[in-house]
């Protein structure tokens, strides 16, 4: 029983004031608008050390440049997030040809299993009531 005698849901159940998963997906989409800027900026060393802008590999990285961008807008669907993660295992799967492609993977790789390790930990204490916008404001 509440102070006003009803019996009230927990916290547990009482959803933030404001939502902060709302966010989550503009985080991810200026991240993927950065990856794609950074490895379209990488082209010039496939030019020089992978076999040039027309081989295989300078293909391979202006189209997960291009999936990048695209997958900006693709972000609301389920499963855009394991396709964002599979771009990051290929640009590191370069790595037999063009090491210097695969470092730009595992950097943002890393990037985004943390923001992903963010939004569980978010959601965790969300679902517990323990946000600081679910508490009561006296």
């Amino acid at each position: 029983m509440s102070e006003h005698g009803t019996s009230e849901p927990a916290a547990a159940a009482r959803p933030p004031a404001k939502d902060p998963m709302k966010g989550f997906r503009g985080v991810l989409s200026g991240t993927l608008i950065m990856e794609a800027i950074t490895v379209a900026l990488a082209l010039p060393v496939v030019a020089k050390l992978g076999g040039g802008v027309t081989s295989f590999t300078g293909w391979a990285v202006i189209a997960i440049a291009v999936a990048l961008i695209v997958l900006c807008g693709l972000l609301k669907h389920r499963w855009a997030i394991p396709v964002v993660l599979v771009l990051q295992l290929a640009l590191i799967a370069m790595a037999f040809v063009l090491p210097a492609i695969a470092i730009l993977g595992v950097l943002f790789l890393a990037a985004f299993l943390w923001f992903l390790w963010m939004r569980r930990d978010v959601a965790r204490r969300m679902a517990a009531g323990t946000l600081a916008s679910q508490q009561h404001q006296a």
